[in-house]
C-alpha cells in the first residue's frame, strides 16, 4: 500500500484524446479550414450546412497604428511566454476521462492507479505590433516521478490567431491576458463541431491562469455540449517555443480527480463590471473587450456542471439564444466569469467577461 501511495503522489500526468479530431498524433494537430482575407460575415467552419454554424467574421486587416491604439501591446506582453502545467477532459456532467491504456506507464497500471491529467506546455507568442499570435498545445507522454524531466511528446495541436494562417473564428481579448476564442473544428454535411476556449487570467497573479474549452456540437440550430477540456497553467518564462520541460519544477500538481466546485459557493446574486466584444453585424473576426454596463447575475447552482480547481461552466437557451459561460471562483465571493452568446441562427453575437463579487442576500 505503501509503494502504491508513492506512485500516486508521484503522478506526472497529461491531458485526455482529443474526440473532435482524429488526428494523426506524428502530425500537426490543427487540420481547420483556413479563412480567406476577403471573407466576411462567417465563422467558418466554412462550407457546412447553413443550420450547422455561422458568424459575423472577417480575417483583421492590421497595422502597427491600430495596435498601438488599442489594448493588443499590453495583451501580448501578458499571454506570450511557456506556459506550462496540467489538463484534463471531463464529461457534459463533469466527471473525468482516464487517459488511453496505451500511454499510461506500466508501474501505475500495475498497481491500477487511475491517470486523469497529462502534463502540458502551451508555449505562445503574440505579435505586439500586429494582430497575429500562435500557440501550441503539448501533450507530454506520462511519466513516474522526476522522469518528467525527459519526457516524450504524445501531441502538439497549432493554432493561430490572424495573419495568414488564421483558423480561428472569433477572438475576443483583453490587456489582462483573458480571451475567447471559437475554433470549429470538424464540418459536416449536417453539423459542425466548435471548441469555444476561454482564458481566465489570475486577477491577482499574472503569472497564473486557467483556460477552459467547451467542445459543442451544433445541429439543426441546436447546440449540444459534447465534452469539456481543463488547462491549468502557469508562467514558467519567456517564449522558447517548448524547448524546454518544466518537468519537476512544474508548480501545479494534476487536479482532475480532486474535489470539485460545490454549487452553494457560487449560488446566489452576483454583481460585476461587464467587458464586452460584439461580434454581431461586425466585419472584424478580432476584436478587443471594451467597458460596458455593470452586470447582475443570479446563479442557480444546480444548473452548472461543476469541476474541480473552483471552475464551473454552463449551457442554457434563452429567448432562442445560447449562451455558454464558465467561471472561475478564484477567492471566497470573488470569481471571474466569460460567456460567449450565439444567436438563433448560430452566430457568434457576444463575448463578454467580468470580475464579480457575489451580493448579500437584502
Amino acid at each position: 500500500m505503501a509503494a502504491a501511495n508513492a506512485l500516486w503522489q508521484n503522478i506526472k500526468g497529461l491531458n485526455n484524446t482529443n474526440k473532435f479530431l482524429p488526428y494523426n498524433n506524428n502530425k500537426k494537430m490543427i487540420n481547420h479550414t483556413q479563412l480567406p482575407n476577403n471573407n466576411k460575415n462567417i465563422i467558418s467552419c466554412s462550407q457546412a450546412s447553413s443550420s450547422a454554424i455561422s458568424t459575423t467574421t472577417e480575417v483583421s486587416s492590421s497595422s502597427s497604428s491600430s495596435c498601438s491604439s488599442s489594448q493588443w501591446p499590453d495583451f501580448a506582453k501578458r499571454v506570450s511566454g511557456e506556459w506550462d502545467g496540467f489538463g484534463a477532459e471531463f464529461s457534459p456532467e463533469g466527471k473525468p476521462f482516464e487517459l488511453p491504456e496505451n500511454v499510461v506507464p506500466e508501474a501505475y497500471r500495475e498497481w491500477e492507479v487511475k491517470v486523469f491529467d497529462w502534463q502540458t506546455q502551451c508555449p505562445t507568442l503574440a505579435e505586439p505590433d500586429d494582430f497575429i499570435a500562435k500557440y501550441k498545445l503539448i501533450k507530454l507522454l506520462p511519466t513516474v516521478g522526476c522522469e518528467a524531466d525527459a519526457a516524450t511528446r504524445h501531441s502538439i495541436d497549432e493554432r493561430y490567431i490572424g495573419g495568414a494562417e488564421n483558423n480561428v473564428s472569433a477572438f475576443a481579448y483583453q490587456s489582462s491576458g483573458c480571451y475567447v476564442a471559437v475554433w470549429c473544428v470538424k464540418n459536416h454535411e449536417t453539423y459542425s463541431l466548435l471548441e469555444l476556449e476561454h482564458c481566465l487570467a489570475h486577477p491577482q497573479n499574472q503569472e497564473s491562469r486557467v483556460r477552459i474549452i467547451q467542445g459543442i456540437r451544433v445541429e439543426d440550430g441546436k447546440f449540444t455540449m459534447q465534452n469539456i477540456k481543463v488547462f491549468v497553467e502557469q508562467w514558467y518564462g519567456p517564449f522558447r517555443n517548448g524547448e524546454s520541460l518544466g518537468g519537476c519544477s512544474i508548480r501545479d500538481t494534476a487536479f482532475a480527480s480532486t474535489e470539485a466546485l460545490k454549487s452553494s459557493e457560487v449560488a446566489g446574486k452576483w454583481q460585476g463590471q461587464n467587458v464586452v466584444a460584439i461580434f454581431h453585424n461586425s466585419q472584424k473576426n478580432i476584436q478587443e473587450f471594451v467597458e460596458d454596463k455593470t452586470q447582475n447575475s443570479v446563479r442557480d447552482g444546480s444548473n452548472l456542471i461543476l469541476l474541480p480547481k473552483k471552475l464551473w461552466c454552463s449551457m442554457k437557451e434563452e429567448k432562442g439564444e445560447t449562451h455558454c459561460e464558465v467561471g472561475w471562483l478564484f477567492g471566497q465571493g470573488h470569481a471571474i466569469t466569460s460567456k460567449c452568446i450565439f444567436s438563433s441562427d448560430s452566430e457568434v453575437k457576444e463575448i463578454a467577461t467580468s470580475c464579480e463579487t457575489a451580493t448579500l442576500p437584502e
